[in-house]
């Protein structure tokens, strides 16, 4: 499945690349001569990098890949399903999510990484660091992903893609 993407995100880095191509010196005498070059090639292959944010899963992980970094989660590793957004686990890092695989710290879960493209995605609790991403569909990527790992690990304590009314609850009559 793909990550949604901004439309002003890839806006912005268009006309940035637009902006250093029209302002580059055209002479080879000028001190800045390819430094507008450097810089647009620089947001060019940030742009690459934020289109190519995609996630594969298969019978075994979940895989969140990009340009420049990826991450993969083994699905019997998977302890909690949830829906996130970014300003609700107020990410703090002075790079933020730029790094090789987007490692970021929040007050509220600790550390994570994060592969995404939006704020609104879905975080995966599993092996020592949790992973964000923001799939196109995070509601029917849940349930996909719910649906896997409940084949290895059976329910789970927190499952934002679990079918309603699937556990009978203990004091439930039947």
């Amino acid at each position: 499945m793909g990550a949604e993407w901004s439309t002003a995100t890839i806006v912005v880095y268009v006309v940035l690349i637009a902006i250093l191509l029209a302002t580059s010196p055209r002479s080879f005498n000028s001190n800045l001569y390819g430094a507008n070059y450097v810089l647009a090639a620089l947001f060019g292959i940030f742009l690459l990098r934020y289109l190519s944010t995609h996630y594969v899963l298969d019978a075994r992980s979940l895989r969140a890949r990009r340009l420049f970094g990826s991450r993969s989660v083994l699905l019997a590793e998977v302890r909690k399903i949830e829906f996130g957004n970014l300003r609700d686990l107020s990410p703090v890092s002075m790079i933020g999510s730029w790094g090789w695989r987007g490692r970021t710290w929040s007050p509220t879960i600790g550390a994570f990484d994060s592969i995404h493209t939006t704020s609104r995605g879905v975080l995966v609790t599993a092996g020592r660091v949790p992973l964000f991403v923001s799939p196109r569909d995070p509601t029917a990527f849940a349930q996909e992903l719910s649906r896997r790992v409940r084949s290895y690990t059976g329910p789970l304590a927190i499952d934002a893609g679990a079918p309603r009314g699937e556990v009978a609850p203990v004091d439930a009559p039947r």
